[in-house]
Formats: structure tokens, sequence, C-alpha cells
């Protein structure tokens, strides 16, 4: 039996979509900074027995409620393949614990002072994602290399001040050399630290460069290209001056049977 999903049903299914996520977003978010939290406490205090099943216990709980929250928005979502294809993002968020903390920084961006002009906006929601993302990606590489390498034979980062001053020499590209990790997933942590550093250093010189090119461009309007919401602004006035030219015109003219000399017209 095939079911008919109606535009009222869509729109119903659509609205709950997003009385759901308004009302997740800062349990969410408060989630993940317990998720932050309580992963630090882990590795940090290298915890063992009873306070190791707690942490881990409250780890698993904030994964299931990330889960979980992923399921409902796709079974609340209308169409879904779509919403799937298009939140690909919420997926891999609800899967890989060390980017849900990605939602303290999407709290950050709503703070009505970056959003006063687009270009503000913009650039602050790039500086707020690239500095805040490179900041918890350091502090997560650190973490894990320090929980792999802590008793690995050889090892020389044995310390979370090692292992920060490490992950910091690498995501800038230093490098010095004096702490290298020897386990493989050492090693592959590293590499994501390598990558994530590259992506980093190219996004915040293209947000310096922006805001170079907006202060350079004060003073000469004419050669700042407009934004897609200017178009669409301008777009909309041109449309209601265009809708009140034709009312003023029908109002203009005779009544249907009128003569059209006027009343007085033989």
């Amino acid at each position: 039996m095939t079911t008919v999903t109606g535009p009222d049903t869509a729109r119903g299914e659509t609205e709950r979509s997003q009385r759901w996520s308004q009302w997740t977003y800062w349990p969410l978010a408060i989630a993940a900074a317990v998720f932050l939290i309580t992963y630090t406490a882990h590795v940090i205090g290298d915890v063992q027995g009873v306070w190791a099943t707690v942490t881990s216990v409250t780890i698993a709980v904030i994964w299931i409620m990330f889960i979980v929250d992923y399921l409902v928005k796709l079974r609340l979502s209308h169409p879904r393949r779509l919403w799937f294809r298009t939140h690909k993002f919420d997926l891999v968020l609800s899967l890989i614990p060390a980017l849900r903390p990605v939602r303290l920084l999407d709290a950050f961006t709503r703070m009505t002072a970056f959003t006063r002009t687009t270009g503000n906006s913009i650039r602050a929601r790039l500086l707020i994602y690239g500095v805040g993302s490179a900041l918890l990606l350091v502090w997560y590489i650190s973490l894990i290399v320090l929980q792999f390498e802590r008793y690995a034979p050889g090892a020389t980062i044995t310390s979370f001040g090692a292992a920060v001053w490490w992950a910091f020499c690498t995501v800038t590209t230093v490098g010095y050399g004096d702490y290298v990790p020897v386990t493989i997933p050492g090693r592959t942590a590293a590499v994501v630290l390598m990558a994530g550093g590259v992506v980093v250093v190219g996004l915040v010189v293209a947000t310096i460069s922006s805001w170079v090119v907006e202060r350079a461009s004060r003073g000469h309007d004419d050669a700042v290209p407009a934004s897609r919401a200017d178009i669409r602004a301008l777009t909309t006035e041109l449309q209601e001056a265009a809708e009140r030219v034709e009312a003023e015109r029908q109002a203009s003219l005779p009544p249907p049977g009128a003569p059209a000399g006027g009343a007085d017209a033989r």
C-alpha cells in the first residue's frame, strides 16, 4: 500500500522538525560541553575503576543522544532523501564524538554582535569556526595522542603538556621534532592534525584578505559587487513599484460601458 504525502502533511513534518531542532539545540550544546569536559577528565586524569566507568557511561549516553537527535530529524524531515543529502555533516556529527563540541561554536555564531552586517556575519562565522575548530582539533588530538602514547615503549609524549606542545607545533607546520608519536593511532592522529592545520591557515588568510578588501573599498561603493540579498531586495522593490503603477493605471480607466469621451459625450 502506497502512502500519499500531501502538502499539508509535508508542511506539518517541516514544522515539527523545526520545533524539535529549536527544543533540542541548547540541551545538545550543553551535552557537547559535558562530553568535552568528561573526555578531558577521562584522559588527563587517567581514571581507573569506578570513575572510568562513570566517564565511559557519560560519553556513551551523550553519543546516543546525538544519534537519536539525528534519527528524529530524519524521521520528521520531508522529503527524507533530500534532507539526508543536504545534511551529511549532521550524520558525521552524530557518529564521530570528537566533532560534537562544534555545536558550541555554532552557539557563538548566533550572537547579535557578529550579525550586524552581511560581511561581518560571514567573517565572524569563518573566524569562529576556523579558530574554534583549530583549538578543538588541537585539544582533541592532544588527548587522543596522549591516550595512546602514554604507556607505549619509547614514547616521548607522556604528559598532557607535551601533547599540547606537540599538537601546536604540528598544526602550525613548525614541527620541531622534539616530540614524535610512535604508535600507529598516534601517527594517524598526527596526519589528521597536519591536514587540519593546512585548512585552518587557508581559512584565516582568506578571512583577513576579505576584511582588508572591504576596508580598502570604503568610499568606492560602485566597485563593490552586489550580494544576492541586495539583488533580491532590489527585485522586490521593482515588483512592488510595477504593481503600484498598474493599480494606478487600472484606477484611472473609465468603468466598463462608459462613453469614451466622458459622461457629456454625444
